[in-house]
């Protein structure tokens, strides 16, 4: 399936150059020297203070503009679902269930904890006849569209 360059896309990128080390990328261009990493660099933050980025399918039909996002595991209760003057939020909270004390981690790639994203909406839509449904863990939003009036041909006398 064909996905438009959208800086929004680019995070799965970025998630996986943070598990790549430097002796597993090759790279042709040349060195660039960087500074070393230092506690005052601004990278404190630790990663629970950015929520992860929920993926979304944006799509219309004649009548409607749907987004459909996954969200497998997540309790319609953990979710929160807006719409301000055609800018849609949706986010929430994935718990893993386990409260256990792990202290040695083999693997972990699942993501657990805030997720958000926030979107423009392509076209117009009546923000008060929306329609959202939570199935098989597929959050799916539908609004109906706003009609744009044809143009119509001005007879100049």
């Amino acid at each position: 399936m064909a996905r438009k360059q959208n800086d929004d896309l680019l995070i799965e990128d970025e998630l996986a150059a943070a598990f790549l080390n430097d002796d597993s990328m090759i790279d042709d261009s040349p060195a660039v020297p960087q500074e070393p990493a230092s506690d005052d660099a601004g990278w404190t933050d630790s990663e629970d203070d950015f929520p992860g980025q929920l993926a979304v399918d944006v799509y219309e039909t004649d009548e409607r503009l749907i987004v459909k996002a996954r969200t497998a595991g997540v309790n319609k209760e953990d979710l929160d679902v807006s719409i301000s003057d055609g800018i849609l939020t949706i986010s929430g909270t994935l718990s893993s269930g386990d409260d256990t004390d792990a202290t040695n981690w083999h693997i972990q790639e699942c993501y657990w904890g805030e997720f958000s994203r926030t979107l423009a909406l392509p076209v117009p839509v009546k923000e008060d006849e929306v329609a959202a449904v939570l199935k098989d863990g597929v959050l799916s939003i539908s609004f109906s569209k706003v009609k744009q009036e044809q143009a119509k041909k001005i007879t100049i006398q």
